[in-house]
Formats: structure tokens, C-alpha cells, sequence
């Protein structure tokens, strides 16, 4: 019989986001007729956008005819979007990548996963808590990690709680790691991260040798021009910075797939024989053995994205978005309830009324609201006591929501 990867017996439960499913599943069950509004997933819910849709539909008619026609595609991506990503996302913010350091993909949960890939075993890992469970179960499926104690903790990883008292930003650490993940602006907290705190965060790298894994998947949802959108921003960033950005929430991608992955040539990691050696050359060895790239229509997508009435139509989308954040974080307010992030990030933090768990409130927000959001527990221990809402739905179903918050005794 095959050996399975006992590694993954570690892992607590179910992933997340599938037992807030099944959860509801059951509540929808047990109450068919309960109409159940859901501000948990951070899934967008307006449509791709007309100049979106115009190349996408544009790229397939193109894949139809005999001269259009395209196979395999290069794995790193087709020059015509890596070179608006160089242009738009970087130069445009006095940032210099080159093209063989760009990586097109299908999605940023899919990168800040496989990238640990590249990496050995005995690497000490980072991670701000809360956070995105991937960068953690992951870690934990590679053998990094040893069992989860009863606090929810795994041996072997250095935790650095994000809370309320440091801001939801919380210092480098003083215990050695070789590898950390930080995500700004951050999924659950909405919390962004300041130019100078960054630099704290470069130095430090710099310092002890480590590499920060930075996940930039939500940087258009940043308007306050005095934040960084790229740690490469940074000076130094390049020698010790690897970061994933994604189409999903910016231009509703969720469902498209598509995503870019940028290791600088100049961020190295180190042989068991103490060789230097270049990431970017290990990423792209992994990137073009499992990965055929991603289709031509959706790069072309993704490309309409920088025109004018990409920019502009996307633009509209975000807004409407943060809109809806508004107003979730007015309500909540008003209703006594004490909010955090939703002013640069489509996601509102909040705390737990009346001392619940993160869960218990959930159950509660289920039955006496309807409303489905996340609990910060399921995105470490110091997410406990608090609780996610995304921004992405209707304005409709946004507002309805807040009302039935309201009407709740906690």
C-alpha cells in the first residue's frame, strides 16, 4: 500500500473556507426558506468589466480561425502583458523589473503556496497572526512544522501577533527565520502597511539572511497616495523580496484565473554546500516543469486591464467596492460593534460583541441575522475574538445585511 504525506494529518480540521460551507449548508437546510447573505469569501460579485469581456471575447474569435491559432504559449507568459506589468505596475512607481523576472500564472493562492517549493525542509518559517491560511498549511504539508499544540500554534513556526494593541502590525522578529510571509493590505485584518514599517521589514531580511515571501494581491484597493503598492518600493527590497500580485480582486478574476509572480534576480537562497544560488532561476525551473502557462484569451484579458477604459471601468468596480465597505464599517459602528481595516482593503475586521468566540458568533450572525462572514480564529489563535466581513456583494444585499445586524441582541 502507498505511504501517504503524514504531514498532512497535522493539519487542524478542515480547510476554512469549506467548513464555513458546510455550516451553512446545514443552517440552509434545517431553514430553506432563510435567505442567507454572504460576506465571508472574499469572492467578487460584479461582473468583468465591457473592455474585459471585449478582448477576452476578441482573443477566443481570434483562437477560431487557422492564423489566430495558438498552442502552448510560453510558460512565463506572453510578452504583451509581462510588458504592460513592467510599464504600469512598476515603472510607473520608480521601479525597475526585468522581463525574465515576471511570471504569469494562474492565481496568487496558487503561487504563495508552491512557492515553498523551492525552498528546503529545515527553513524556519514567519507568519503574522492572524493569517491567510495557505501561507500555513503549506508549510505544514512540506514538513515544516511539527504537531499543533492546544493553543492552535505548530511547533517550528515563529508566530507574530497582529492585534488591536500594535496596530494589526506587528515588529520583526528577534527569534531567527528564514522565511516570512507578510501580505499587505492584509487579508483578514485590512490593515497596510506603511512605507516605513516596510523598511523595518527589508532591513531586517537583510540582516538575518531571510527572504520575505510579499503578497501584494489586494494593492488596488489602496487610495491613500502616501502607501507603498510594492515592497520593491523599498530600496534593498530586490535582494530579499519575492512578491505575487493578482487580477482577482482588482478586475474580478476569481473565476478567469490570473495572477503574476516577480523574483528578482538579485534575491538568493543558499546550497546545503553554501553556493549562493538564484530563486529566480529555482522559480522558474519549478514554474516551466509544472505549469504550461495561462491561456491566451485570459492574458489578453488581463491586458485590456491597462488600457484607458480598462483602467477607468476597474477603477469603478473598486470604488463600489469600498463603498460597500463604507457602510458595512458605518453600521457596524453603529450598532456598538468595533471595526478595524476597510478603508484601504475590502476587508473589515472586526471584534466579537459581548466576549463570543469567533465561532459562537458566527452561529449567531447565521441564525439571528442570516449573514455569513468568516471567524478570525480559522486564521490563527491571535484571530481569536475577532471576525471577517468582505466588501464583495451587491449594494442591495450589503445594506440588507447591515440591517439585520442591527436588529441583533449580542
Amino acid at each position: 500500500m502507498a505511504r501517504i504525506n503524514d504531514n498532512y494529518r497535522k493539519l487542524k480540521a478542515g480547510y476554512l473556507f469549506p467548513e464555513i460551507g458546510r455550516r451553512v449548508a446545514a443552517f440552509q437546510k434545517e431553514s430553506p426558506d432563510a435567505k442567507v447573505i454572504k460576506l465571508g469569501i472574499g469572492d467578487v460579485t460584479c461582473p468583468l468589466v465591457p473592455a474585459v469581456v471585449e478582448a477576452f471575447r476578441a482573443a477566443v474569435d481570434e483562437m477560431g480561425t487557422s492564423d489566430g491559432f495558438r498552442g502552448y504559449g510560453p510558460e512565463q507568459g506572453h510578452s504583451f502583458l509581462i510588458d504592460l506589468i513592467r510599464e504600469h505596475d512598476y515603472a510607473s512607481r520608480g521601479v525597475s523589473i526585468d522581463a525574465d523576472e515576471l511570471f504569469v500564472s494562474d492565481g496568487s493562492k496558487c503561487d504563495s503556496g508552491n512557492i515553498q517549493e523551492i525552498f528546503g525542509t529545515d527553513n524556519v518559517v514567519a507568519l503574522t497572526d492572524p493569517v491567510y491560511p495557505v501561507y500555513l498549511d503549506t508549510n505544514v504539508m512540506a514538513g515544516r512544522t511539527g504537531e499543533a499544540g492546544d493553543d492552535g500554534r505548530y511547533a517550528g513556526i515563529v508566530y507574530l501577533p497582529a492585534t488591536a494593541e500594535n496596530g494589526f502590525a506587528p515588529e520583526p522578529p528577534r527569534a531567527h527565520a528564514d522565511l516570512l510571509y507578510l501580505c499587505s493590505p492584509n487579508n483578514p485584518t485590512g490593515a497596510v502597511a506603511t512605507k516605513a514599517q516596510l523598511e523595518r521589514w527589508v532591513s531586517w531580511a537583510r540582516e538575518h539572511d531571510a527572504v520575505i515571501l510579499f503578497d501584494a494581491a489586494y494593492e488596488g484597493y489602496i487610495s491613500d497616495p502616501s502607501l507603498p503598492h510594492s515592497i520593491y518600493e523599498v530600496e534593498g527590497a530586490r535582494e530579499v523580496a519575492i512578491e505575487f500580485r493578482s487580477y482577482s480582486k482588482t478586475a474580478g478574476f476569481t473565476g478567469t484565473r490570473c495572477a503574476f509572480t516577480v523574483v528578482p534576480k538579485a534575491v538568493q537562497g543558499r546550497a546545503a554546500n553554501g553556493e549562493a544560488v538564484s530563486l529566480n532561476a529555482l522559480w522558474s525551473r519549478r514554474h516551466t516543469t509544472k505549469f504550461n502557462g495561462v491561456s491566451y484569451p485570459v492574458q489578453r484579458a488581463a491586458a485590456a486591464v491597462y488600457g484607458a477604459e480598462g483602467k477607468k471601468q476597474t477603477r469603478e468596480i473598486i470604488r463600489f467596492y469600498m463603498e460597500n465597505a463604507r457602510l458595512i464599517r458605518a453600521g457596524l459602528g453603529a450598532a456598538g460593534i468595533q471595526t478595524y481595516g476597510g478603508e484601504n482593503a475590502p476587508y473589515i475586521w472586526l471584534r466579537t460583541p459581548g466576549g463570543l468566540s469567533s465561532w459562537d458568533f458566527f452561529d449567531r450572525l447565521l441564525r439571528g441575522a442570516h449573514v455569513v462572514g468568516t471567524p478570525g480564529s480559522g486564521f490563527g489563535p491571535s484571530g481569536e475574538g475577532y471576525f471577517r466581513l468582505s466588501a464583495f456583494n451587491s449594494r442591495q444585499n450589503v445594506e440588507e445585511a447591515i440591517a439585520r445586524v442591527a436588529r441583533v441582541r449580542w
